[in-house]
């Protein structure tokens, strides 16, 4: 079912108050009312390169601050209606926003952590002394320099975490992501393109196990006719006003 209509605000907040075990999956769109350009929208960087054209002017990650679409899920989880999020963003808006870090899986990793690659222990740079300008970015499948810090826990090789094309996926998120999509009843897409895989495939996953599955992204998507809804709208805006009917509801329920 493809709804289009902006105002189909109450549904998707009685789903979301009516699920037993909610989990959001989040893609660049999300970010893009932060500053940020996505990768595969109609202007987005991937778009642009296989057009041949320069990627459009965009802020750096650390220019840019979290936005409603973020906050929203904050604020479920604080009530205790979010139970897991997964991610495809490196941008760090979702920590910053306030999500506890052992409820989120990073399918591609965070541009501020670094990693072991043999204990898997994370490191902010900071923690691990670690200077872009005198140690280079430390993706994993550029050679490593002598002077690079190692993991204090095991001496092993440091990385940065971001997963680059050709990378392996992390195993730990993706085991995290695999099991919690297959607990969910409710997954709600925001901002995905949901072409990349195997990120994808986790809101197959969900949907194959009988949750409900929602789609919020102002383009089409490879999965939206296997969407009980899709809506084609900004998700901030529609976010925060479900976010506002979600409260009001709870707040006139019976005590």
């Amino acid at each position: 079912m493809i709804i289009q209509n902006p105002d189909y605000v109450d549904i998707v907040s009685n789903l979301i108050l009516a699920s037993k075990y909610l989990v959001i999956f989040t893609g660049a769109g999300i970010s893009t009312e932060s500053g940020l350009s996505d990768f595969r929208g109609k202007n987005g960087v991937w778009t642009r390169r296989d057009k041949g054209l320069p990627p459009a002017r965009s802020k750096h990650f650390d220019e840019v601050q979290p936005n409603e679409g973020h906050n929203f899920m904050v604020q479920l989880q604080e009530m205790g209606l979010l139970k897991f999020l997964i991610s495809q963003n490196v941008d760090n808006l979702h920590l910053k926003s306030g999500i506890q870090p052992e409820r989120i899986a990073e399918l591609h990793g965070n541009y501020t952590i670094m990693k072991c690659v043999e204990c898997d222990t994370r490191y902010s740079r900071k923690e691990i002394g670690w200077e872009r300008e005198n140690h280079g970015r430390g993706f994993r499948m550029e050679s490593p320099q002598d002077n690079q810090p190692f993991c204090p826990e095991c001496h092993g090789r440091i990385i940065n975490s971001v997963v680059n094309f050709n990378d392996p996926m992390p195993s730990k998120e993706m085991e995290l992501a695999r099991d919690h999509s297959m607990k969910c009843d409710l997954m709600i897409v925001i901002g995905s393109s949901l072409v990349v895989t195997p990120a994808a495939n986790f809101p197959k996953i969900a949907k194959g196990k009988g949750a409900k599955l929602i789609i919020i992204n102002i383009d089409s998507t490879p999965l939206d006719n296997l969407a009980d809804i899709k809506l084609d709208v900004k998700a901030g805006d529609f976010l925060s006003n479900v976010l506002k009917r979600i409260k009001n509801i709870k707040e006139i329920e019976p005590i």
